[in-house]
């Protein structure tokens, strides 16, 4: 099937790249992801990417340790630019040609974010990944992903879990918990649903972008939402549960 969307992007979480691990980076799980993005590019479809940090360093775990939670979140923000920098080697060495542009000025190591060179990468065919989070504290890498996909036009972002979706209630807590199909941006504020932080759906509700919620633990599952196969849970629809 032909790709449904022209430019996505894809929210990765910093967990997603430990794999089995307890902490750090699994390179093979790294591969792994990195050969269904190609999949996507070879497509043809312009793909930006948000990493998290939380297989590294977690703010709000540092926080309620006792740090101050602005230098924590900094923290975070550096561990991000850390599994860019992973992503962005598994990426070029199977030949998808890959930038990393982070909000926190690491010239030696990454561009900074200009959303119009960003931008100018994605329709040359180049994977952008967005490390540093939106470079500011108190915000997550979930109100990251939706602010840069309003910015760069996306118009899609893919949410890549370990979840297959986005459940009425926690299903590991509750084996009779249904996952829904599709859901209102306010249905998933006002319940509190585990979709992104409220600031992340605000943002995509204001800005109309519809997010896909589905697992990475199931190889392909990337190109199967690219091609608009209903996986997951869509969120931006009417609302409709399993």
């Amino acid at each position: 099937m032909s790709p449904k969307y022209r430019r996505v992007l894809l929210k990765l979480s910093g967990e997603a790249l430990m794999g089995n691990l307890n902490y750090g980076i699994d390179p093979k799980v790294v591969q792994s992801f990195a050969s269904e993005i190609a999949q996507v590019v070879e497509a043809g479809v312009q793909t930006a990417i948000v990493v998290g940090g939380g297989n590294i360093f977690r703010g709000m775990k540092g926080a309620a340790a006792g740090m101050d939670r602005a230098t924590a979140d900094y923290i975070g923000m550096i561990a991000t630019v850390m599994n860019a920098m992973t992503l962005q080697d598994a990426l070029e060495q199977i030949n998808v040609p890959t930038r990393v542009q982070t909000a926190i000025a690491m010239q030696e190591v990454a561009e900074p974010y200009i959303r119009r060179r960003a931008i100018r990468h994605l329709e040359k065919g180049r994977v952008v990944i967005f490390g540093g989070g939106s470079g500011n504290p108190f915000f997550t890498t979930d109100t990251t992903a939706a602010l840069r996909a309003a910015e760069i036009d996306a118009e899609v972002i893919f949410k890549a879990t370990k979840v297959d979706g986005v459940y009425d209630a926690d299903p590991q807590k509750h084996p009779n918990a249904r996952r829904y199909r599709s859901l209102t941006y306010t249905h998933a504020l006002t319940h509190n649903l585990a979709v992104m932080d409220s600031t992340a759906i605000a943002l995509c509700k204001d800005n109309d972008i519809p997010i896909i919620v589905f697992s990475l633990e199931t190889a392909g599952n990337i190109y199967r939402a690219l091609t608009g196969e209903p996986i997951g849970t869509m969120v931006g629809g009417s609302c409709e549960i399993s």
